[in-house]
């Protein structure tokens, strides 16, 4: 199944189910993504029902698929990105065994082509690009294995950062508050088996296609997580209860041939220059830059669409 957010003048929107092609939609049982990942296992059975679809979908019209959520949980999955950083920057925790992950800002999550506003460009304007789960209520103390069961959608993510704060902030030992505004995310979210045979072990087995300003900047594959999104989930809910719409992210997407296929993020363009020739030479985003995601199949198809943005002076 798949799913849209309509903006209609409210905070959530209003759902509605996509049909296959991803052109036209129909009126879901449910006002708003939050209610359909409340009420599951109720709904669910309704919406894989729907097989009439008698509105075209807007592209211009829709939301983030869930426009603000109760919680934002980041992890940082992929060894060959995090390998790269503690390399450059000496001071990175390792992350052999325990994943990585930090709560952002769930408030707000910005729709697939609205523009992205900054205070300044000297803040290290910088995309990040990513997958991502929604839970259903999932107990304190889950396990890997059972974490599985309660993935109830697959999203893709542009995690937006500011560089130039993010070293100071993990300095401090608390965490990140300005490095990390509101994140992006594409338009459809996705149930599990519409990936087929690229979603296995709890990991979007997909391209993710990068363009900065309209030139490819990378290609990397979602397969290569160290920790697939049943180890992050667990992780997360080691200590507490997940509330049903829970987001958690797989952190950059990176693979360990980044020289040849490149990064779906500026720091590790830059990291990898740093280590090859001793200084960064790429510039981060300015006003007015563009960046474009999507996650592709070897057939083309782009089961998310696509996240393209802007950026502008706040």
């Amino acid at each position: 199944m798949k799913f849209a957010t309509l903006r209609d003048g409210t905070p959530d929107g209003r759902l509605v189910l996509v049909s296959p092609d991803g052109t036209r939609c129909a009126a879901a049982p449910a006002a708003t993504m939050q209610e359909l990942i409340e009420r599951w296992d109720t709904l669910a059975d309704i919406c894989r029902a729907q097989n009439e679809f008698p509105d075209t979908l807007d592209s211009t019209m829709l939301a983030a698929p869930l426009p603000r959520a109760w919680q934002w949980l980041d992890g940082s999955a992929f060894e060959s990105h995090g390998e790269l950083m503690k390399q450059v920057f000496g001071n990175a925790p390792d992350h052999s065994d325990v994943p990585l992950m930090y709560q952002g800002m769930s408030d707000r999550f910005y729709g697939p082509h609205d523009d992205i506003p900054v205070p300044s460009e000297d803040l290290g304007i910088d995309f990040e690009g990513e997958f991502g789960v929604v839970v259903d209520a999932v107990p304190m103390g889950t396990s890997p294995e059972d974490a599985l069961r309660h993935i109830r959608l697959i999203v893709q993510i542009n995690d937006w950062s500011l560089r130039a704060l993010a070293g100071p902030e993990m300095k401090t030992g608390f965490g990140w508050v300005q490095a990390k505004p509101a994140c992006s995310m594409a338009p459809i979210a996705v149930t599990p088996d519409e990936l087929g045979d690229q979603w296995r072990d709890g990991r979007v087995c997909l391209d993710l296609l990068v363009d900065w300003n309209g030139k490819r900047f990378g290609t990397p594959n979602g397969t290569s997580m160290s920790f697939g999104f049943h180890r992050l989930i667990a992780h997360a809910a080691r200590t507490r209860a997940l509330p049903a719409g829970t987001i958690i992210g797989s952190g950059t997407v990176s693979n360990s041939n980044y020289r040849e296929i490149g990064s779906t993020c500026i720091a590790e363009r830059r990291g990898i220059e740093i280590v090859d020739s001793g200084a960064p030479k790429t510039e981060f985003m300015r006003f007015g830059d563009t960046v474009r995601m999507e996650g592709r199949r070897a057939d083309g198809s782009a089961p998310f669409g696509v996240i393209e943005q802007r950026v502008v002076r706040a």
